[in-house]
């Protein structure tokens, strides 16, 4: 089994955030950075398969401060010779599809493989709407999605129709689209240049760019693995089936996700595509691991202020906890993955709210005493 590891790119401890406007406090950022290095270096030691970090903008209480996928990529892979980036995920209603397929590509290149990457929807108003790729698309929640009010229609039609065009670029030479909100090129073409006859393509004989590619090409065949970051719909479940990402779930109830296994393997296996269990969708959850009950009624409650304070009123649910002893977590993942199959489990961690010598101390005891017990270390160190 792969473990990775997820930030929630949390700048300051509690007392911090609560002085206001951490996100823009220098020295912050700074430790911030320190911090992840600092992480990223022991990830890579210990073993796990990656560090991930998702995409936010204009946070300037602090509580996330991970405001570019392909930079935090970038930074850590310059501090890791064998761990691989997650970028989970480019909010993809705030991008241009294109400009990320390149991005992405490019990065896959400077890492030479290491990195994993996945997509998600958007559910920060603030910072969606003042983003937004296509005038008008804004954030959406899972109030909006039980509702399947008009919002959460456009998010969701201009999020699968760039999942579309970004798998396109990576494994097409050059290509064309037309859909409701993107086309390329555009109506009528793009004006031609002799050197793209001479030595490229997609241009017709009138001189007319009638198709577009990215360059570079992605470092992986035919790029790097995808995933859904984070599942908790049907539908989503079913547009990830159809599209080949692999779902992030980081739920408790055993029952809804073996609900979405099923679902999953059935629209997948309609869309003609097979899928083995440990294909479908890997699990997690906040990792809190400690010897103490005292101490884990303790983190909890941080994490749950941290939680309460943000992520609630957005619309997010309390994730998953894998809480309590080596014995405790081992159990939890033993249950789930008997249920499930899966064969990678995503751990967040408290980064950032957290002093990182219990959190280095934490992610040390997990990989001692839980992850061999579901896992060995191939030849470069990492657990499989």
């Amino acid at each position: 089994m792969k473990f990775h590891l997820m930030q929630t790119g949390v700048i300051g401890r509690r007392h911090e955030l609560e002085a206001g406007m951490a996100g823009q406090r220098p020295e912050l950022y700074q430790r911030f950075l320190e911090e992840m290095k600092g992480y990223v270096q022991l990830a890579d030691e210990l073993g796990y398969e990656s560090y991930c970090s998702p995409e936010h903008h204009l946070q300037i209480e602090g509580f996330e401060i991970t405001n570019h996928p392909g930079m935090l990529g970038l930074f850590v892979g310059a501090h890791a010779k064998r761990l691989k980036a997650g970028l989970l995920g480019y909010v993809l209603p705030t991008h241009n599809p294109v400009r990320v397929a390149e991005e992405i590509a490019t990065l896959d290149h400077m890492l030479q493989g290491r990195l994993i990457v996945g997509f998600t929807r958007g559910y920060h108003a603030r910072w969606v709407d003042a983003y937004a790729a296509v005038r008008g698309v804004g954030a959406t929640n899972v109030a909006h999605a039980k509702a399947k009010n008009d919002q959460d229609a456009a998010n969701r039609e201009i999020f699968e129709e760039s999942v579309q065009i970004v798998k396109k670029a990576w494994e097409n030479s050059t290509f064309s689209f037309k859909g409701k909100y993107w086309e390329y090129p555009p109506e009528g073409g793009s004006a031609g240049h002799p050197g793209y006859a001479e030595f490229g393509a997609g241009q017709d004989e009138n001189g007319i760019v009638r198709e577009i590619g990215i360059a570079p090409r992605p470092f992986q065949n035919p790029h790097p693995k995808v995933y859904g970051a984070f599942a908790y719909s049907m539908r989503t479940v079913d547009m990830w089936a159809r599209e080949g990402g692999k779902q992030v779930v980081f739920a408790n109830d055993l029952d809804f996700c073996e609900a979405l296994w099923k679902r999953y393997t059935e629209t997948a296996k309609k869309a003609g595509r097979d899928v083995a269990r440990e294909d479908v969708g890997a699990w997690g959850g906040f990792l809190i691991l400690t010897d103490s009950k005292e101490e884990a009624q303790a983190l909890e409650a941080e994490h749950r202020w941290f939680w309460d304070k943000w992520f609630i009123p957005h619309g997010q649910q309390f994730p998953n906890v894998l809480i309590g002893t080596p014995d405790d977590i081992s159990r939890q993942i033993e249950q789930a993955h008997d249920r499930l199959g899966f064969d990678e489990c995503f751990l967040m961690f408290g980064q950032g709210h957290l002093e990182p010598e219990r959190q280095n101390a934490e992610l040390v005891r997990f990989a001692e005493e839980v992850a061999p017990r579901f896992a060995t270390k191939d030849a470069a160190g990492a657990f499989v």
